[in-house]
Order: structure tokens, then sequence, then C-alpha cells
């Protein structure tokens, strides 16, 4: 049906008919090299159709050729979304009647015909396959734009599954077999089939049909139709921008069939906890061998106590470096025994020397005597 009640001079550039066609169909065995859940079905037929309830059209008929097909298909292929098979066009309707709008199917592939028409490949879901294989659905109807003008229909908008045939005893067609197709429409007046339409298009865009022109409904119709709701998709998922949805599907697969195995692997904030507090402990150990190598040197004279906080600060920053100095440093054997066999040395109760004292007396030949008197002297 048209969506259109201005006067036959003066018409947008695109109208859209709605459910022109009615295909029957009926389950077969699929063929050699066929898809399982894909069908072939008759979008329009080739050369001149018109509906048969005697509406009024802009123009004389309808039309598709090998022309105007190829117009038709590259509109298709430029939009990343593929058109959407609902049941009973309830897409078209989900807002004035509050019902979901499951999909049937997807539009996928389409192609040319000669001395046939155009045809669509829809790629259905398993229920809609069971419908049809049960008779519950039974015919197939699209929805296309059409110029005013010359009647070139320029593309497939949507289609749906229904149970409305406009002619009966059409032959039942295979699923898998090329469909045929009577273009017809029930029976109402233009301006109620116009009406219904733009209702049911505005309510399908939010948008209010009281103020809603015809050339502003199809404007954001086919604004509708050029949105990409799978681009952040393939973003995400780092596929080529035109992948379709077998190819996210296969992604997605991939996805989950290398997922990490969660009793070999822990998640990030695990590790990097485990890694803080191996960090803490390690330190701590390390902090332990500098102190237990700095009081070992210390003990046996390789170190003297003026060398500890340079000691200390060496092992903290390369621990090997302060362990090959202490293994390679002389021991003072004076640090560990004392020469006097354990007598106090001479002038110790008046001018004692202490043990770095006196190991510097002995390490430059100094007689502790000297020493002392020096160090009288100095204080003077």
């Amino acid at each position: 049906m048209p969506l259109s009640n201005r006067p036959a001079d003066h018409h947008p550039a695109a109208l859209v008919a709605l459910a022109p066609c009615h295909v029957v169909l009926a389950v077969a065995a699929q063929g050699a090299g066929e898809v399982a859940d894909r069908i072939w079905l008759q979008l329009t037929p080739a050369g001149d159709f018109a509906p048969r309830d005697g509406r009024q059209l802009p123009m004389a008929h309808w039309h598709t050729d090998a022309t105007t097909a190829a117009a038709t298909i590259a509109a298709f292929r430029a939009n990343k979304t593929p058109p959407v098979v609902d049941y009973e066009h309830q897409t078209l309707l989900t807002q004035t009647n509050g019902q979901p709008a499951p999909a049937a199917g997807r539009i996928v592939d389409m192609q040319w015909r000669e001395g046939q028409g155009l045809f669509g490949q829809i790629e259905l879901t398993a229920r809609a396959r069971q419908y049809i294989a049960d008779g519950e659905y039974r015919y197939f109807s699209p929805v296309f734009t059409y110029d005013p003008d010359t009647g070139n229909v320029l593309a497939i908008v949507m289609g749906a599954l229904t149970n409305h045939p406009a002619l009966d005893g059409m032959a039942p067609v295979a699923l898998r077999a090329a469909a045929t197709a009577r273009f017809s429409v029930p029976s109402t007046s233009r301006e109620d089939s116009m009406n219904k339409l733009l209702a049911a298009i505005c309510a399908f865009l939010n948008l209010d049909p009281a103020t809603t022109s015809e050339d502003q409904a199809l404007t954001a119709l086919a604004a509708r139709q050029s949105d990409d709701p799978l681009a952040a998709l393939r973003a995400a998922l780092g596929v080529d921008a035109s992948a379709d949805s077998a190819a996210l599907t296969a992604a997605c697969a991939a996805l989950k069939a290398n997922a990490p195995d969660p009793a070999r692997f822990i998640g990030i904030e695990a590790f990097n906890q485990v890694k803080t507090q191996l960090a803490a402990l390690t330190a701590q150990v390390e902090g332990d061998k500098v102190e237990a190598l700095i009081a070992a040197a210390l003990g046996d004279g390789r170190l003297l106590t003026a060398q500890e906080p340079w000691a200390r600060s060496l092992g903290k920053s390369d621990f090997a470096s302060l362990k090959a100095y202490v293994e390679s440093a002389t021991p003072i054997a004076a640090l560990r025994t004392t020469q006097t066999g354990g007598k106090a040395p001479v002038d110790e109760q008046t001018n004692p020397l202490n043990a770095e004292e006196m190991a510097v007396c002995r390490a430059v030949g100094i007689d502790p005597k000297d020493f002392v008197a020096t160090r009288a002297e100095l204080a003077a």
C-alpha cells in the first residue's frame, strides 16, 4: 500500500509499499551446497506489477528489471544492517500495540534472476523455520520503497511472515526453492491504508503522527535503515567493518573458545595483590640477609663500626657487592682477641683506648702510649 494522499502531480522522493506480495512457504529437504537455516524468496517479479485491489498508484505500476535491481542490490549491500523479517509486520506496530517484535530472520543477500525477478536470501531463526515447517506461517510479505514517478523499486526495507494471503490456491513452494509470488493487498481504502501505515511508521520511529509529515517519516525511516547498531560490536571484536552476522558469531565463538582456564590463570587484581606481597617478603628477606652479613663482619673485624652505615646502604642497593667486599676483607685479629692476654693495657686506668683506637694503633704501628699522649696534647 503506498504511503501518500497527495495529488497525482506531487509526491515525495520515495514512497513505501507495505505487503504488496504474498509468497506461500513450505519446508523441503536442503539441496547440495545450501545453508540449512537460509531460504531464497522472490521479493518482486520481473517487469511491471501492480496491486489487485483496485487502488490508484501515483504511477501506472511498480517496476523491476535488471538495471533497477542492480541499484536495489547496491543499496542493500551498502547498508551494514540487514533488513529484518518479523511476524505480521509487528516491528511497525509494536509502539502502538505494546507487543514485542521478535525477528523471524533477516535478509542477508539479494540477487536478480533474469525473467523471474528480484530474490532475497532469508536467514531464518530456528523458531521461524519450525513455524513454516508446521504450517503455522505460510506467506511472506515485503516492504519496499519506490519512485513515485517511474514506479521503480528502490530498496527493500523489511519483510514479514504472515497468515493473511490476498489470493487462495497458490502452489506451495519449498524453502530451498525459488519462491513464486502473487501481488495483492487486502481490500482497504487508499486513505485508510496511508493513515495506518504512516501511524505505524511514526510509532516505530517514536514520532508524533499528528505533527509528522510523510516526507519527514520517510526521511527518518531512511536514516534508521542506514544506522548500524552492530558497529560498536564489530569494533570491540576487532573484525572488519563489513563483517556480517555469521562473522560476528564466529568471532564471539572464538573468544569463548579462547577463554582462560580458571584453574590455570588468576584475575589481574589477585595477581597484583600476590605480586605486592611477594615484593614485601622479598624485601624483608633481603634486609635480613644484609643485617646478618653486617653483624658477622662487625664481629670479626671485617667491617669497622664507622663503616656500618655505608655497608647497610650498599647492601640494600647491591647485596652482591657488599657480600663480595666482606668476603675479600681481612678480619682484624685484634678485634677478636686482646694482645695483653686479658690483662688491662698500660694506662688503661687513666687514659683508656677503646677498641677502635687500639685497632688503629696496631694497624699503623703506633704505640698506644704515644697515641694517648698525642690525644692529650690535642685536647689541651
